[in-house]
């Protein structure tokens, strides 16, 4: 890409030394072989010494093992016990073949990395986790490790990944509700969204009852829990659903005591969504920097990030828990705390990659309406958002299995950054993808894009 190089003041061939590090011929690095021998097997790694070769069958029962605790390595040409060495390995001299085989058998996605050492040739092969609720068999067993030793999965354990995908809880009928508790208003503000979505007219003409049926907000009318959250009276939600609710507090400082204002809004999301975002706004203070002769300026919370954020807070958190969303905003960051840990098979790692929502039914009627653009979008967008305006990415250190906290930054740390990328253009900004923007976010900041980014980094230079 033109000005790249410019903007983080190394040419092109630096560039290739210092954010890929590789060899010419080569996929790993000397650093990240070594990186891999000191760690403990059994974490994320199978090492085998594999001099002269390895069975086939072995190999697909330990990639299944891996897949079904989340992936990993299978390293071919090193010694498995510490300290450990670099013996070289012969196994597997056509591994396109093996990676082949693999994905026939398994079914997964799997990779490989080979490497030639002064002490011998390494093989990595590696394995991505299951997918949600699907355990990976081979020859008709689920396998998994324990120790050094591959068994068979417990039946407990089987039905806890088969367990997995759950149940839709917003899908279900809430049976003390009844029509009467939805608010007309929310309802037809659902219905405008709807229409602007669809471009469909023919929507305004149908009765609130066929408009929520065709959004699957109610089962045979009944009315579900997806339908009482997002369209409840006040008195409902209290009487059924009180964790429902979405409590705001502005807070100066991070000193403990009252907060400088309180709502709580224990309404339909339909009826609150607009007000939230008017409060967050109301003390929303604009970044100024220059550049040439004028005065540019960011809003240190992005309207877009922050709508992405209380949508997935809304859409992923566990409503059969009785904590309500909390959303803290303080002069230079904004707080969104939601009960229930991710679900399963979403990590801090792979947020951005995976997709797995809590409450699908709210997340199709928000898709329906407009509010999200794609289902299983919005995190991309928020880290996007972030980085277009140079501020830090999103922070998820307060995660835990019992809430998903996202905290959102709102300090412009680089306006060169910001600047670096008007001059690049919109047209060129509006085609990059999630990954290239980390690469770019990565690069201003001096540090080196993992292996997993290769391809974007030589795209974008």
């Amino acid at each position: 890409m033109t000005g790249l190089s410019r903007f983080v003041e190394i040419e092109p061939e630096d560039v290739g030394q210092r954010v890929l590090d590789r060899e010419a011929n080569a996929t790993m690095t000397d650093h990240e072989v070594h990186e891999w021998l000191n760690r403990v097997e059994g974490e994320d790694c199978e090492f085998k010494e594999a001099k002269s070769s390895f069975p086939f069958d072995e190999l697909a029962k330990y990639c299944a093992g891996l897949a079904n605790e989340g992936g990993g390595k299978v390293i071919l040409g090193v010694s498995d016990r510490r300290p450990r060495r670099i013996v070289g390995s012969q196994a597997f001299l056509q591994p396109e073949r093996t990676r082949q085989g693999l994905h026939d058998k398994l079914h997964l996605r799997i990779t490989f990395d080979e490497m030639q050492t002064p002490a011998g040739r390494v093989l990595v092969f590696h394995v991505p986790g299951r997918p949600i609720g699907t355990p990976i068999k081979f020859d008709g067993k689920y396998w998994m490790r324990q120790n050094d030793s591959l068994i068979e999965m417990s039946t407990d354990r089987l039905r806890e990944v088969f367990a997995e995908t759950g149940r839709d809880y917003s899908a279900e009928r809430c049976d003390a509700a009844n029509w009467s508790d939805l608010d007309p208003a929310s309802i037809q503000a659902f219905r405008e969204r709807w229409i602007a979505k669809s471009g469909n007219r023919s929507l305004a003409t149908l009765t609130d009852q066929q408009l929520l049926a065709d959004a699957e907000a109610t089962i045979d009318g009944n009315v579900t829990y997806a339908a009482l959250i997002l369209f409840g009276t006040s008195a409902a939600i209290g009487r059924h659903l009180a964790q429902a609710e979405i409590v705001f507090e502005y807070r100066s400082t991070d000193a403990s005591g009252p907060a400088q204002e309180r709502r709580e809004f224990r309404q339909a999301f339909f009826a609150c969504y607009d007000e939230l975002w008017t409060a967050i706004n109301r003390r929303n203070d604009l970044q100024h920097y220059q550049d040439g002769l004028f005065v540019l300026t960011v809003p240190t919370f992005s309207e877009r990030a922050v709508r992405e954020a209380l949508l997935n807070a809304v859409s992923h958190r566990d409503y059969q828990l009785g904590g309500s969303i909390f959303v803290r905003q303080y002069p230079r960051r904004l707080e969104i705390v939601s009960p229930g840990g991710f679900p399963p098979g979403i990590t801090i790692e792979n947020v951005l990659d995976r997709q797995s929502p809590r409450n699908r039914r709210i997340a199709d009627i928000f898709t329906k309406c407009g509010l999200v653009e794609r289902s299983g979008q919005g995190m991309n967008l928020i880290f996007e958002e972030a980085i277009k305006s140079g501020k830090p990415v999103p922070d998820f250190a307060h995660t835990d299995q019992y809430q998903v906290a996202i905290s959102l930054p709102g300090t412009v740390q680089d306006p060169n950054f910001v600047r670096f990328l008007e001059k690049v253009g919109k047209e060129r900004v509006a085609a990059f993808s999630t990954q290239d923007f980390l690469v770019l976010d990565l690069i201003h900041r001096e540090q080196k894009p993992g292996l997993q980014f290769k391809p974007r980094v030589e795209y974008l230079l």
